[in-house]
């Protein structure tokens, strides 16, 4: 027995079949992550270092270790002061994770090569997807020492973000170490025939806290620990400097006696400001496969409870949104589809003359389009362009093997059949044909997701995302269609036709002749329809090596990335007195609302 004949006699079955497709399919949609691009891995490694000497002894080094990785394609590096990038990149088909467990193992079996004031290595694996997807600006007022700042955004702010469901990492940029700094005076030093040395080791010494053991009792124990770390400031300034070059020290001599002691911060190798005020950026990053407009959503909600127990001076706001855009560009193509099924409606109705038929035909579109959430969901796909993309075409797809099917069981119902008889031959004439058609349509798609490149990897979810819904409307229009048209067909011949199916006979009736004497005519020019087809397909080709190339269209997200460089050799100080000028002409043009400044670019700190 065939699924169409299985359908038409157990209509629960089918029944059942197409509400759960629909049903699952929309518990599925509910589940799934929105994204602008699908989550692409790119094999890219990125490690960090930070010797003396950077270029011959680590560098070279690392390079050469690397180099015979399988599937490894372009290696590049950068050096700055202090620290080293070095980018391997991979074929996109090589497995991310076993790529960086092979850089890993390479790079520790040189490690005795390095020099061992070398900080170790950071390797990490980038992804476009682990872009902050939003800004959370953390400001404070200038009677706020920054070191203040830097452990409120860090240790508290920081946390709270870090909590909320789909975050999977929280980025600082502008954010600078807390440090005790110790400022020594030299005159003061030479007056008490001391070296900074001295101070150095005196500072060690005394801060070193220990185990001190325990004192026992018959009936109890108590454990012993002495203090032996300064707590503030001023407890650092009174630790005594007993030794001076080796020796002893008799003159008593305190930190303090020598050097200013005070709370502050790590060399300024970065810094980020908002509008003017010195700022520490907290880039929320989304977890794979989470749903950044609603991480956003649950990001904006804890800012606001934030502001309410926010400490007296500090000021918290949430800027550069990302995922504005993506919620516009998803509601956007949600609404594509929404006209589309209503277009596609209306031209079922006005070429099949019967609301039933139409309704029949239509009812492919949610089983088919909703259903295939489910397949989506299966390999992890989130709701962005190119999967709605894909629905989005796959709308009047989908709906060809049902109006093919519909088709032939209408012929046989104005044979003089019953609606049963009817849509048990037709169903059984048209299924070969109908397998056919969409092999010939999943022939077009399917190699889509064999595609190479960055190109693929984008394209990937679009072939299987229009393939999943042929292939369903295939489902659909073996057991549904039948079904229905079992119990509810009806036909413009045998019953009264309306007025909008007279109209459309007469208007395809007048199309029929024209067509025919255009074929007849074309029939006669064999030589001419002939060279006209080769020369317009060879004039196609010369423009199409005229066309611009890009990856992604330019869009217009009401935001612009400026980047300005100083010649090399700047300093910080001398690139942020760069900065603060184009800020001031930025915030001088009306149209500009907020800028956001990161001078040294931002850190990842877990």
């Amino acid at each position: 027995m065939s699924l169409s004949a299985l359908s038409i006699r157990r209509p629960v079955f089918a029944w059942m079949l197409m509400f759960g497709l629909i049903v699952f399919g929309g518990i599925c949609f509910t589940r799934m992550g929105i994204s602008q691009m699908p989550d692409v891995n790119f094999p890219v490694r990125l490690d960090d270092a930070a010797p003396e000497v950077m270029e011959l002894a680590v560098v070279d080094i690392i390079e050469d270790a690397v180099m015979g990785i399988e599937g490894l394609t372009q290696v590049s590096s950068s050096v700055s002061q202090g620290v080293a990038n070095i980018t391997c990149d991979f074929k996109l088909d090589h497995d991310v994770n076993v790529a960086l467990q092979e850089v890993q193992n390479r790079i520790t079996q040189s490690s005795n090569l390095l020099p061992t004031a070398l900080f170790p290595p950071v390797i990490t694996k980038t992804n476009p997807e682990d872009q902050p997807i939003t800004w959370v600006m953390v400001t404070a007022d200038q009677s706020v020492p920054i070191y203040k700042q830097m452990i409120y955004a860090r240790n508290t702010l920081k946390d709270q973000l870090s909590t909320l469901s789909g975050v999977g990492n929280v980025t600082l940029a502008g954010y600078v170490e807390p440090n005790l700094r110790i400022w020594l005076d030299q005159k003061k030093l030479k007056h008490y025939n001391l070296t900074s040395a001295d101070v150095w080791n005196a500072v060690q010494a005394e801060q070193i806290e220990q185990p001190a053991g325990r004192i026992e009792a018959p009936d109890h124990e108590l454990n012993v620990r002495v203090l032996g770390e300064a707590r503030t400031p001023e407890e650092v300034a009174n630790i005594r400097i007993n030794a001076r070059g080796g020796g002893a020290n008799y003159r008593p001599t305190r930190v303090g006696d020598v050097a200013r002691v005070e709370e502050g911060v790590a060399d300024l190798r970065a810094t980020s400001r908002y509008n003017g005020l010195n700022a520490v950026g907290l880039g929320i990053v989304k977890q794979h496969g989470a749903n950044a407009v609603e991480v956003a959503r649950l990001v904006r909600e804890k800012v606001d409870l934030m502001r309410k127990s926010l400490l007296p001076g500090y000021h918290v706001d949430v800027r550069l949104d990302s995922t504005k855009f993506i919620k516009d560009s998803v509601n956007e193509l949600n609404m594509t589809l929404l006209f589309s099924a209503l277009l596609t409606s209306i031209v079922c109705y006005l070429f099949l003359g019967s609301w039933s038929s139409t309704i029949n035909v239509l009812l492919a579109i949610p089983t088919s389009i909703v259903g295939a959430f489910i397949i989506l969901q299966a390999f992890g796909f989130t709701l962005n362009t190119f999967t709605l993309l894909g629905l989005s075409l796959a709308i009047g797809i989908v709906v060809d093997d049902a109006i093919m099917m519909l088709e032939n069981i209408v012929r046989h119902y104005e044979m003089g059949k019953n609606r049963r008889q009817a849509a048990l031959d037709g169903s059984k004439e048209i299924t070969f044909a109908a397998i056919a058609t969409t092999l010939a349509i999943a022939a077009i798609f399917i190699p889509v997701v064999f595609m190479q490149g960055v190109i693929g990897r984008f394209f990937y979810q679009y072939g299987i995302t229009v393939t999943a819904a042929v292939f369903l409307s295939l489902l659909e229009a073996l057991t549904l269609t039948p079904m229905r048209c079992a119990r509810f067909l009806h036909s413009a011949k045998i019953d009264k036709p309306s007025f909008v199916s007279k109209t459309m006979d007469s208007a395809m009736d007048w199309l029929t002749q024209r067509y025919h004497r255009a074929l007849a005519w074309s029939l006669s020019h064999r030589l001419l329809i002939v060279l006209s087809s080769t020369v317009l397909f060879v004039a196609s080709i010369g423009f199409l090596s005229s066309l611009r190339q890009e990856l992604v269209p330019a869009q217009d997200q009401s935001m612009f990335l400026l980047t300005v460089k100083a010649p090399v050799g700047s300093s910080i100080e001398a690139t942020d007195k760069i900065y603060r000028q184009v800020e001031e002409d930025l915030r001088g043009q009306s149209e500009v609302q907020d800028t956001y400044t990161t001078v040294g670019g931002y850190q990842n700190n877990n």
